[in-house]
């Protein structure tokens, strides 16, 4: 600051100071040992002040779910910080809207700085900042040299005021006038009062041009640039002047901005109203804010839509891995395992049945004379018996038990949890139910299939090595099974070798 400036100033007998109130908050607030007992009682001392710390407790700004009934309360629920930083707001304020020559001047520019303590707390809410009483604070005094240089220099500084067409004119008027700006002056009367060295700063660098150092300095840079959309006769171009700045500097899109300029129009009354100023959002904000909402419902549904589709997409992406993997693991004539998948299958059950303690049986199946099928009725009539043996075999069988197309005309059935009796109890019976359903009809008749199989099982009388060993056994049993005359099953332990072999020969001729 050029120092007949400073010397103006320092001289001036008008220029507003804090009142007494105020410099026992500002000593608080540089006091580290401060307590909200202690600021209640300074508080308590002004009743207006008493008075606009419980209107704001109660306010849409701080809703609590219980009305607050006195100072104690109120601080409480306000904590220490907003405490300090508000009373300060609301007392240092208090001598700086004067009035005298060009009034309406005056009122504009606290006007500007109501609205550029609601700017800068909603920019530092929407970027996440947890200061924001100070960064009201900091809005609300950014623009404090302004009145200050109306009630010092009041016949220098009035007209540049006066014939400003915006904040950036009025900035470079006073340097060129004053040789500094409404900035450095408001951070000199700052460091004068004894404010808090934040706030000295804050001020200082409001109306630099280069990028600030920090988010919280940002937002209150960029406080008076959104507080403009409310005061400038053409509030569409203010509001993409602020927009612009505002995604540059803070990395808000045009939607996060609108929702910070709809909690603005909608504070906005009960800030004008703790600050005894008149301050409505003009028309044209309205609908700039109102057009906002609508292209944010718009655009939500849009999203809403859009992740629905995404949704669907994936599911059905989902499916059709899932089919593909399902096939990929099924045997494509008959829909039953593969080989490939049996042997994991196999592996998998025979290590549940050795945790577990308990058996598990393998039947190795294999239709009879089934070259004789092919060769009397073709390889389709053959495919077609295979198919309907399958789902026969696997529709007599549990849930839990697996079948699978080992190769040709060979099918393999897993049993868990099943003892060798049961498994061979239950292949034979599977046998009955074969030879009495025709596999195919054809012109000269229904076609019937029999076939031979051997029971393995491991756990009990025998324990194999592995799967190979307990899937060889079986085939070894089902060879001995089609020598023995086929139409058969029978199992491998003693005893049940040629016990109760089932033979079913009637009917079984092929058409």
């Amino acid at each position: 600051m050029p120092p007949e400036l400073t010397a103006a100033l320092a001289l001036c007998r008008n220029l507003p100071s804090p009142p007494g109130i105020a410099l026992r908050i500002i000593e608080l607030a540089q006091d580290p040992e401060a307590d909200i007992a202690t600021a209640a009682d300074i508080i308590a001392i002004d009743m207006a002040l008493s008075a606009r710390m419980l209107r704001i407790a109660n306010s849409p700004l701080y809703a609590s779910r219980r009305r607050i009934e006195n100072l104690g309360q109120a601080l409480t629920m306000l904590g220490l910080n907003a405490t300090i930083s508000l009373a300060l707001g609301f007392t240092v304020t208090q001598g700086l809207t004067g009035s005298g020559a060009d009034h309406d001047l005056r009122q504009r520019a606290w006007k500007r700085s109501i609205l550029s303590a609601l700017a800068a707390s909603q920019l530092g809410q929407a970027r996440g900042l947890r200061r924001l009483e100070e960064l009201m604070l900091a809005g609300l005094l950014q623009d404090m040299g302004v009145l200050c240089l109306a009630q010092a220099e009041a016949e220098r500084y009035l007209p540049l005021l006066r014939e400003a067409r915006d904040n950036l004119d009025l900035v470079a008027r006073e340097r060129d006038v004053l040789g500094c700006s409404h900035a450095d002056v408001g951070a000199w009367v700052a460091e004068q009062w004894g404010l808090p060295r934040y706030l000295v700063e804050s001020i200082s660098h409001s109306e630099d041009e280069d990028a600030a150092d920090s988010p919280f300095q940002a937002c209150v840079q960029l406080s008076g640039a959104v507080a403009d959309i409310w005061l400038d006769g053409d509030a569409d171009a203010a509001r993409e002047r602020a927009l612009q700045q505002v995604h540059d500097r803070l990395d808000l899109d045009s939607a996060r901005f609108d929702q910070v300029l709809a909690r603005i129009s909608d504070a906005l009354p009960d800030i004008a109203s703790l600050f005894e100023a008149g301050l409505n959002s003009p028309a044209r904000v309205h609908e700039l804010i109102d057009h906002a909402q609508e292209l944010a419902t718009l655009r939500n549904l849009r999203e809403m839509q859009d992740a629905d589709q995404a949704r669907r997409r994936a599911d059905e992406f989902e499916a059709r891995a899932k089919r593909l993997a399902d096939q990929a693991h099924r045997d494509a004539l008959t829909g039953v395992l593969n080989r490939r998948q049996l042997e994991a299958v196999l592996e998998q059950e025979f290590l549940r049945a050795g945790r577990h303690g308990w058996p598990l049986s393998v039947a190795f199946i294999d239709l009879d004379d089934f070259k004789k099928i092919n060769d009397a009725h073709g390889h389709l009539t053959g495919d077609e018996v295979l198919r309907a043996f399958a789902g026969k075999l696997q529709g007599q069988l549990r849930n839990s038990d697996t079948v699978a197309r080992f190769g040709g005309e060979e099918f393999v059935a897993l049993l868990p949890n099943t003892s060798e009796s049961v498994a061979l109890e239950v292949i034979r019976r599977v046998l009955a139910n074969i030879v009495a359903t025709p596999m195919a009809e054809l012109e000269g008749g229904p076609l019937f299939v029999t076939f031979s199989a051997g029971v393995a099982t491991q756990g009990g009388y025998e324990r194999f090595a592995d799967v190979q060993d307990l899937l060889r056994a079986a085939d070894d049993v089902l060879y001995r099974s089609k020598n023995l005359g086929r139409n058969r099953v029978i199992a491998r332990s003693p005893g049940a070798l040629g016990h109760d072999e089932l033979s079913a020969t009637a009917g079984l001729e092929a058409g």
